[in-house]
């Protein structure tokens, strides 16, 4: 667990903060009127959770000691997963908040984007670097 925390510090701190936004009852403001906007949330809380785990894997693993397919696993994978479940438990464990499939669709959205950012754009400008 310590490995964890000091290779991916920033992550962790950003996976407790989508924890914590997914689960708190949000107050009523006059965002809500904007359409979809619940939407954008998703897309760039995942955007930014699986950015920062591409971006911190990359930094970590400089010299190819790993795999590709564990960013792809780690960074990809594992946030969609994570993102279904917290749909599954919102819906199943809370009274204020619903599951959706749109949510899981935006969150999923956020995911991809990120990867390819992450894979197309970070990862040949890290190599570079060496």
């Amino acid at each position: 667990m310590l490995y964890y925390i000091k290779k991916y510090p920033v992550s962790l701190l950003i996976i407790l903060t989508v924890i914590y936004l997914s689960f708190f009852k949000p107050p009523t403001t006059e965002l809500n009127s904007i359409p979809n906007i619940d939407k954008i949330v998703h897309i760039c809380m995942y955007l930014g959770m699986s950015g920062m785990l591409w971006l911190e894997f990359l930094r970590a693993h400089r010299r190819n000691d790993s795999p590709l397919w564990h960013a792809w696993i780690g960074a990809f994978v594992c946030p969609v997963l994570f993102s279904g479940m917290v749909e599954l438990l919102q819906e199943y464990c809370t009274t204020y908040r619903g599951g959706d499939w749109l949510d899981f669709a935006a969150n999923t959205t956020g995911a991809m984007i990120a990867s390819l950012i992450g894979y197309f754009v970070l990862r040949p400008r890290m190599m570079k670097k060496q």
